[in-house]
């Protein structure tokens, strides 16, 4: 996500201030190489470097210490794979590449680097980008970008470790999704949005999901949380799926980069007509998937087993999504993840019946209101729904027959004229709130805040229709429940209000006509 002088002040922790100057450097130096790519092409060509860098430095490092000792073979390729380290060939290694970087044949030979390393390692089969030779690349560009990302890795032990290549590569998947706007969207969800997600439901241990995975954001959270709360990034299992085929080939690349293993399946799949992971039940589910989607062939799944609550409507996706959701949760299990404002309060096509289904279920557990402009998709605001099995566990106080409501719309920061950040303090503030909510004594005892949060009884939301705007119960300002676009609610209003008028032309002329049968008027 691009970044301005409102955001770095208010939105990073101390210690990162010099690394992320760092990662904005870089890509303002890749960004002035892109010449005449766009930002969707460029976006596979530099990636694919730094992912080549990655498993390079990563095979170096072992190859060095494999070197020291007295029996080994650096050439042997299951000492690499044993240590779950990509085998490299001579021809794909780094160095090599870079000394020819300037040669009119980079890109071949970097086209021949990515075959090799598929071809050495079945888990990379069909991921890395292999048309750096085709003659719109300009050959230039790319050995100047191939030199500059050489960069990166050197110096000091922390820049060698994967790490740094890992916040390059995830910094870089938010900067193109800024520049391609609403298509960078369907593969990066804003990290403030992600982290949130992510302190709400606390994934420590299990088996985590995320069915429309984009380039794997929720699941590299997932590991950052476990890592800062000094657990084992060993005790998570992640799932998951993703229907485009370069978004999932981003996806792999992200995982591999951070050194986690996943299962994203052989290949990009529809999790609605293709499910992958049609047995698995989750503890943990996170996901963003696309908003109101029109075209998701609901038609063909009409009697699909996961519609316990209603056939969702053809014409949008919002609660075939949900209930895809709760059927891959274990008993236990808790879902968190954003839709649009709309499903909070939509009765069109038996939607209002699934969320009542839903509500009386006491499979909801918490509500969000967000603030607008956190989305490259969209710049209207969403909310984020929290789905638990068994709200009454044992493990948490028990909260059966009860939604928390939290409204944060007014929350965020502006760090550029379009888009809006969720401070770190916010995220604090709402994941504290929902803690203690739960029980969670080192949260600190709940209490409802007018106007931020409100745990509101079953009894109270049937009052309001099974509405579950949160403005609605926290004694905010009325919100709007929907998510119509502005130009398209303007035309409707317009068209309504010029009905209104001609209504009120035809009732007057009625009422004067009957005044002058009473001998009254003109």
């Amino acid at each position: 996500m691009a970044r301005g002088q409102q955001a770095k002040g208010k939105n990073k922790a101390e210690n990162n201030g010099a690394k992320l100057g760092f990662e904005e450097t870089l890509w303002k130096a890749a960004d002035k190489m892109r010449r005449n790519l766009d930002a969707a092409e460029y976006k596979h060509v530099v990636l694919g470097l730094i992912f080549l860098k990655y498993i390079s430095d990563a095979f170096s490092e072992r190859y060095q210490a494999l070197k020291k000792e007295p029996d080994a073979n650096p050439e042997d390729r299951d000492e690499y794979t044993a240590e779950n380290v990509f085998w490299v060939p001579k021809e794909a290694r780094w160095p090599r590449l870079q000394e020819n970087a300037k040669q009119p044949d980079i890109g071949k030979r970097l086209d021949g680097a990515m075959e090799a390393i598929e071809k050495s390692n079945p888990s990379l089969k069909s991921v890395l980008p292999k048309d750096y030779a085709r003659p719109s690349l300009d050959k230039q560009m790319l050995g100047e970008l191939i030199d500059l990302i050489g960069t990166i890795g050197l110096g000091d032990a922390e820049n060698r470790s994967k790490d740094i290549l890992g916040r390059v590569y995830e910094y870089f998947l938010g900067q193109f999704a800024a520049a391609e706007g609403k298509k960078g969207g369907q593969f990066f969800t804003a990290r403030c949005v992600v982290k949130l997600l992510v302190e709400m439901i606390e994934p420590y241990k299990g088996r985590v999901y995320d069915p429309c995975c984009g380039s794997g954001g929720m699941f590299v959270s997932s590991e950052k949380f476990v890592l800062a709360h000094g657990g084992r990034v060993n005790d998570l299992s992640i799932y998951g799926q993703e229907s485009n085929p370069t978004t999932w080939r981003l996806a792999k690349m992200n995982l591999a980069i951070r050194g986690i293993e996943g299962n994203l399946g052989p290949q990009n799949a529809d999790s609605f007509h293709n499910d992958l992971h049609k047995d698995l039940k989750a503890d943990f589910l996170l996901a963003n998937p696309p908003f109101n989607d029109s075209d998701w062939g609901g038609e063909r799944l009409r009697e699909d087993v996961r519609w316990k609550f209603g056939a969702p409507p053809t014409g949008n996706a919002n609660f075939a999504w949900v209930q895809h959701f709760i059927h891959h949760l274990s008993p236990n299990g808790i879902a968190g993840f954003v839709l649009a404002n709309g499903s909070m309060s939509s009765n069109q096509s038996g939607e209002g019946e699934i969320r009542k289904s839903l509500i009386e279920a006491d499979l909801v557990d918490c509500m969000i209101a967000l603030p607008g402009q956190l989305f490259y998709t969209t710049q209207i605001p969403v909310c984020l729904w929290f789905c638990a099995r068994n709200k009454g566990n044992g493990k948490f106080k028990d909260r059966s027959g009860q939604i928390l409501f939290i409204d944060a719309r007014k929350m965020g920061v502006m760090i550029d004229r379009v888009h809006k950040e969720l401070a770190d303090q916010d995220i604090e503030k709402i994941a504290k709130t929902y803690h203690a909510w739960r029980g969670e004594k080192e949260a600190g005892k709940y209490q409802d805040i007018p106007g931020f949060c409100k745990s509101a009884a079953l009894a109270e939301i049937r009052e309001h229709g099974h509405v579950l705007t949160p403005g609605r119960y926290v004694g905010a300002e009325a919100v709007e429940d929907d998510d119509e676009p502005f130009p398209v609610k303007m035309a409707r209003l317009s068209a309504n209000l010029e009905e209104q008028f001609a209504e009120s032309d035809r009732l007057e002329k009625v009422i004067r006509k009957n005044l002058k049968g009473l001998g009254y008027g003109s």
